[in-house]
This record gives C-alpha cells, structure tokens and sequence, in this order.
C-alpha cells in the first residue's frame, strides 16, 4: 500500500455504527449506572445484555454464526464507544469476543462452533479466561496447573489467579499442561469447561479498579473433561494463546482509548466551567497544557488502535505492532486519568465523580495482559536489541 491511500476517513455505514451505538449506550448505560456498577461490585449485565439483543457483541462474527460479518475496525469502534461510557462493559465484551467466539473461530471444531458462538453473540453463554497462576504471571508459560490424561478424559487440578468474568461466566477457557516432558512452552492445552463443572470453586478478589470486572482465584480440585472440550489440539495450547493475543491487544487497547477520551471530556468540562480567581481555571496556562497533553494521547493512542486495527484485517500485524499498541494505549491512558484527577483536584479524587474510577481503573493498563516492561522487552527483542 503507498502512503497515499491511506484513507482516515470512516466511511457512511462505520459512522452511522459510531452513532447507532453512542445512543444505545446513552440509554442503558448512563454515568449513574456505571458507578452503580463499580460501587456494588457487579458486571453491566443489563447493558451488556442490550448491545447483545442490537448484535453489537458479533459485529466482527462472521454471517454464518449469526453475527454481523465486520472487521477488526468495526470491533475496535465497538470497544472504544463502550469503553467512554464504561470500560468494565468494554472488558466484558472483550472477554467473550476474545477468548470466546474468536479462540473458537481460531481453534474450534466445527461442532464447538455450532455449540458456543451464536449462544455467545446473543449474550446467553459467558467466557472466563484461566491462565495466569501464583507462580506464572508474565512467564505465563511457566503454568503448572495439570491435566491428566485417561485415554479421551482429563482431571484438571490447579490454582488460578486473576481469572476475570467468574460471577457471570457459564464457562472457562483454562489453560493446563498435559504434558512436562519438553520445553516449557510444549505441553500446553486448552480447555472449555463448565464454569459450574464438579470441582471448580472460586474466590472474588478485592481489587483496586475494575471492580465490576469480577476478578477471582479458580481452584480447579479433580475437574473432568472430555477430549471434546479440549479446544484446538492436545499439547498445542501456547500456540493457540499466542494466536489469541492479537484480539485481545485490539479490544483492550481500544477500550482503554475509549475510557481515555471519556476521562479527557471530563477534565475539559470541568476546566471550561470551574472558576477561581474570577475565570474558568482552563484559562490558566497550567491547566490548559495539561488538557493538550492529554488531547495528544488521546489522539495519537486513537490512531494507533486504528492502525493496528487495519493491519489485523490484512493480516500484517505482528508481535511488535501488538506490544507496541499494548503498551502506548496502557501508558495513554494511565497518564490521562493522573492528568485528569490533576485538573479537577478534590473533585478529580471524589468518588462521586467518574475521574476517581478511571484513575482505579487505568492503574491496571500497564500491568495486566501484559506488563509495560514486558511488552517493552518484545519491541527490544524484534529490534535486534
């Protein structure tokens, strides 16, 4: 492609999506029923369950399944517009799209297909996702949670930490290894279970931000499964992860350039109509520099989701263009939310005001999926470093 025929131009039918979805999303998901939400601890089911029932959640499902047959662009203008109103109903979209209907896409039989994907983009089945473990976090592969093998049934033992979506889940997608005999990345495979399934119990984690996001400790305690719930083929689970990632680079980081601008609108509001000293405090030549360093994340993060987004759709995107926007959409909006809290002081760190939850949640950005050093150390890599 020459530089010229780059278009950033959304075209009439992607823009009439933007709006069509703003005005759902005003409607079912307004300021009063995020922080409801956050306060009680509880996932944006209602809301989540409109945008099933309007077939947001498959816009980038193919026709076949019963979704909308759109692209990587369409899923990232998905994610971003619901993360300005609420980024724990942009993860929970995530989550099912990601590690749902997309793993499934990826890896699935054509029977799991048939079973999951359309129940999943009409919002009746829900996904987990159970990787990370005690002793395995950004060394995900360094897993140790087992799967033993009975000719075609398993037992999965194990502990999992941070497995989000567990209030809501109807199913897990968990990672275990079935095999230790080669390297540590060999030896890997994933699993769908019931997330009611005999053995499976699990915890709620008190978090920071997120709150909605249902975070919990899975202890999978003699959990049978059947060769038919093993997703993908057995012993092949890391490359079917890896596989995964690039959705999951997408939709996170669009949902959190979409909470970033929702924090940006905010702190301006708030700058144009707070007066001190006889004038809006925007005026002030410190604040208003705050307010344009926050405008330029904003604005380069946003570009960087879209242009990820097209290199997914022509199938270019790389391991480096994932950490890389993994880790300039983290930053982003980890320092538009501190930004924010700035410009609106005590009422920035009221909990009465959205700006305290996105300075909560943001805090995650650069730690979970991921770590900014981690995704650091894969550009480092990719450059020769």
């Amino acid at each position: 492609m020459r530089f010229t025929d780059l278009d950033f131009a959304f075209n009439e039918r992607q823009e009439l999506m933007r709006r069509t979805l703003h005005e759902l999303l005003e409607r079912v998901c307004p300021p009063e029923y995020a922080m409801q939400c956050d306060k009680k601890g509880e996932a944006p089911v209602q809301a989540y369950k409109a945008m099933a029932d309007d077939g947001w959640i498959g816009v980038s499902t193919p026709e076949e399944y019963g979704g909308m047959g759109g692209d990587a662009l369409d899923l990232a203008l998905v994610l971003e517009t619901a993360g300005m109103h609420y980024l724990d109903l942009a993860t929970m979209i995530f989550r099912n799209v990601c590690y749902g209907v997309d793993a499934l896409l990826e890896s699935g039989t054509d029977a799991q297909k048939q079973d999951f994907i359309p129940a999943t983009i009409q919002g009746e089945k829900y996904f987990a996702f159970s990787l990370t473990e005690p002793d395995a976090g950004s060394d995900a592969a360094a897993i140790i949670a087992r799967a033993d093998r009975e000719e075609d049934r398993f037992r999965l033992t194990g502990t999992k930490n941070f497995t989000s979506g567990m209030p809501t889940a109807t199913h897990i997608l968990v990672a275990a290894r079935t095999d230790n005999s080669g390297a540590k990345h060999e030896g890997i495979t994933n699993f769908i279970i019931p997330a009611d399934a005999k053995g499976v119990t699990w915890s709620k984690l008190d978090l920071l931000g997120h709150r909605a996001m249902g975070t919990c400790v899975v202890h999978y305690d003699a959990v049978e499964a059947g060769i038919e719930d093993v997703l993908g083929e057995v012993g092949d689970g890391w490359k079917g992860l890896m596989a995964y990632i690039t959705t999951e680079r997408l939709c996170l980081s669009a949902a959190r350039t979409g909470a970033a601008a929702a924090a940006l609108e905010l702190a301006l509001n708030h700058a144009k109509e707070r007066k001190q000293f006889g004038r809006p405090i925007g005026k002030f030549q410190a604040v208003s520099h705050m307010l344009t360093e926050m405008h330029m994340l904003v604005d380069t993060a946003r570009l960087q989701v879209y242009r990820f987004a097209w290199l997914v759709s022509q199938g270019k995107a790389g391991r480096i263009e994932a950490a890389t926007l993994k880790l300039y959409a983290g930053e982003a909006y980890k320092r538009v939310a501190d930004l924010g809290v700035q410009v609106m002081g005590g009422y920035g760190y009221s909990g009465e005001y959205a700006m305290e939850r996105h300075y909560r949640d943001a805090r995650l950005a650069t730690i979970g999926a991921g770590t900014s050093e981690v995704q650091r150390n894969i550009i480092a890599k990719a450059l020769g470093l």
